[in-house]
């Protein structure tokens, strides 16, 4: 069980993430497009100086963004997450987006985020041409470098993954993808524990993280769902309980991440219960193939760009 810290206000990030860490959290799951790692870096010194735990307790990942997928730009995207969270080594660094968008120096803007040049009379991202597997280099030079102590991908298709398996010298340790019961991801799942790759999923609890975004509708939200709902009361649980609970037993972490301090304590409390086989089986016959996070959709809306990278 993770936090999630994607969309956390700056303001709230240094309590939120302090007290988290104080209620047992140790996974904290950030990245250089989230915009607020220096006020994650500050909840996390915070928690440290408390004496809540140790930093070797800590799990923290961090992410590469799009725009520094060249190799030059690998190594000082890593350092200033480094930098912005406090920290001298990365648990995790993951290429966030198999899409590679121009450059953009730090002087000019940081986080980045997806247009080339925002005053634009028509911003739109700009594509470039890198090769994933020269991204994948320069983070395996991350690794021999101590900098990190894993590397690994996101949103990658499973031929996608095997290509970078067919030339890697260091394997991605964790795939990190959207994953929750209306998209269950079966095939994703069982590839990666095959090939001994973590699997991470983000947006557990599914279109939540998505309506005030406008890529998803409130009764889009398997909360709500009544299978889901009877199994939540079976076993007196709140139905966010039992959906990051099936993410749990399927042998993945979930990083789901809440603005309420009180859903802290509630998101985590999920280990003292098990659903059965055939509860495990009810949510996973939800899967609607649903994804709420895809740039083939919300590049051409909110970015102007056509950018599919599922198909």
């Amino acid at each position: 069980m993770g936090l999630g810290t994607w969309k956390m206000p700056k303001a709230d990030a240094p309590g939120m993430v302090r007290e988290a860490i104080r209620l047992g959290y140790r996974h904290l799951d950030c990245a250089c497009d989230y915009g607020n790692e220096v006020e994650v870096g500050a909840g996390i010194a915070a928690a440290l100086q408390a004496g809540h735990c140790r930093r070797d307790d800590l799990w923290v990942t961090s992410k590469l963004w799009n725009t520094y997928h060249e190799p030059r730009h690998v190594r000082a995207a890593c350092e200033r997450s480094l930098r912005d969270l406090g920290l001298d080594v990365l648990d995790l660094y993951l290429v966030h987006f198999p899409i590679a968008l121009a450059y953009v120096p730090f002087a000019e803007r940081y986080p980045p985020e997806w247009f080339f040049d925002p005053k634009a009379e028509r911003p739109v991202m700009k594509p470039i041409d890198v090769p994933y597997a020269d991204t994948w280099g320069a983070m395996e030079e991350l690794q021999r470098a101590g900098l990190v102590k894993r590397i690994g991908v996101c949103n990658l298709t499973i031929s996608l993954l095997r290509d970078v398996l067919s030339g890697c010298s260091i394997r991605p340790a964790v795939h990190q993808m959207e994953m929750h019961p209306y998209l269950a991801q079966p095939r994703q799942v069982r590839y990666c524990q095959q090939e001994r790759i973590a699997v991470t999923a983000f947006s557990p609890l599914g279109a939540p993280s998505y309506v005030p975004l406008g890529m998803a509708k409130a009764d889009d939200s398997v909360l709500n769902d009544p299978v889901v709902k009877a199994i939540a009361v079976a076993h007196g649980k709140t139905t966010a309980q039992t959906v990051l609970r099936w993410g749990v037993q399927r042998g993945c972490a979930v990083i789901p991440k809440t603005r309420q301090p009180a859903r802290l304590a509630e998101n985590l409390a999920v280990f003292d219960f098990a659903l059965t086989a055939a509860e495990m089986d009810a949510i996973s016959g939800l899967d609607r193939h649903q994804r709420y996070n895809d740039p083939a959709v919300f590049c051409e809306k909110a970015f102007n760009t056509f950018y599919p990278i599922f198909d």
